[in-house]
């Protein structure tokens, strides 16, 4: 039986350094915990096998270009089709070969050669794609590097797929979800810029001359308004404001504090703010439960799940989370102080801990968060729709009545002469 070397914190936070037998890594951690310990390393007795000598030589003239990120959906789809491939007992160098010949041409069919190259060299596959940070992150490569100490790397590939399409799922229904309002409000924005650049204009010319030069205030504000678009470039003032917001909000959120203000605002707002927190809980608690069921030790699953929460209000919890956990205590005492999550969160990650299947609380809380975002995304979109119908009807008709009432006066004035 495989002996598996580990590094660990027992209840009062001190560091243990054993070895156990067991199956696989998932088993071994498991063992570790039945100790009563907190695994924070598990590897295989004697380590992975490094690359060969000649692996020190640079190849940088292949490298060139392989730098780029690449999209989730081709990586889902990549790991999807490694993991087939391992399973019928393909070698992982001839199953990245073939991977790599039925990518299209592009930064990705590059980076796929380059691994292979690596594994050729004698690097294990996880070593290899760790050399491509901006395609393959933390959690895709400690999640295979767990996978090949445990020789399931075809079923912890085919979980990974499955835990990227889940992802990209719930990110593409909020997506599709603010096409409708974002479409209709800039169709709206376009016929309203037309009607004050060219139709009012025309307007105002007929309406002063008619009415002798006493407009309505309402008419006035209007007639100066289009005046303002048209002549004293308005119109660039409407246009350039929201894209100048858009860029100094994504330049505020280069910076970690302006990332963490800027994700506790978003948290508050109503209705947005709850899709925004369930979304980010769904996230990490999918991203953390996959790690610890691919047999990654705690504090490393943690500190990877921080990294790839994407809103810095939970990487902040997350951190504290992992300083406690390291200090002897549990999961769930430090997230309940935090107040970030909702008390079930906290209840169903207790009940985790104490019976051992942290992992599968954690996918139970991720798939409850992902059915309540689709209904207060429908429910959004219920809202929204006669919102937005209402300001139009408010915009358009202010238009329209500030271009009848001096018709109004001018017909009045007349049938009493």
């Amino acid at each position: 039986m495989p002996v598996f070397q580990y590094e660990a914190l027992d209840a009062q936070g001190k560091e243990v350094k054993d070895e156990l037998e067991a199956l696989t890594s998932k088993e071994a951690v498991s063992k570790i915990r039945n100790l009563g310990y907190f695994p924070t390393k598990v590897r295989p007795k004697g380590g992975v096998r490094r690359k060969a000598a000649k692996t020190e030589v640079a190849k940088p003239k292949r490298r060139r270009g392989a730098g780029g990120r690449v999209r989730v959906k081709l990586l889902a789809q990549f790991a999807r089709q490694l993991s087939t491939l391992q399973d019928a007992g393909l070698s992982i160098l001839r199953s990245l070969r073939v991977l790599e010949q039925q990518q299209k041409a592009g930064t990705f069919k590059k980076v796929v050669g380059y691994v292979a190259d690596e594994i050729e060299d004698g690097a294990s596959l996880s070593e290899a794609m760790a050399k491509f940070p901006k395609c393959f992150n933390r959690l895709f490569v400690n999640m295979v590097a767990a996978g090949e100490a445990g020789g399931v790397l075809d079923l912890i590939l085919s979980r990974l797929a499955d835990f990227m399409e889940k992802a990209q799922r719930l990110k593409g229904r909020i997506k599709s979800a603010t096409i409708y309002p974002i479409v209709v409000m800039s169709a709206a924005f376009g016929i309203v810029m037309l009607l004050m650049t060219f139709v009012i204009p025309k307007f105002s010319d007929v309406l002063k001359e008619m009415s002798g030069g006493e407009l309505p205030r309402l008419t006035q504000i209007l007639i100066g308004t289009s005046d303002w678009i048209k002549n004293d470039f308005g119109w660039v003032v409407l246009i350039g404001v929201p894209f100048a917001i858009y860029f100094i909000l994504k330049a505020v959120r280069q910076f970690r504090g302006g990332r963490l203000v800027f994700d506790t605002v978003n948290l508050r707002l109503p209705v947005i703010g709850k899709i925004i927190g369930k979304t980010a809980v769904a996230r990490w608690t999918r991203t953390l439960g996959t790690l610890i069921n691919a047999g990654v030790p705690i504090l490393e699953a943690i500190s990877i799940t921080a990294e790839t929460a994407g809103n810095e209000v939970y990487t902040k919890m997350l951190g504290k989370v992992h300083h406690s956990i390291r200090q002897g205590d549990t999961f769930a005492n430090p997230l309940r102080q935090s107040k970030t999550v909702d008390a079930i969160v906290v209840n169903m990650i207790d009940v985790g801990e104490e019976t051992g299947d942290l992992d599968k609380m954690l996918q139970k809380v991720a798939d409850t968060y992902d059915e309540e975002v689709d209904v207060l995304v429908a429910s959004l979109m219920h809202l929204l729709e006669p919102v937005i119908i209402l300001v139009l009807g408010l915009i358009i008709g202010t238009i329209v009545l500030s271009v009848f009432m001096p018709m109004v006066k001018i017909i009045t004035t007349l049938s009493n002469v």
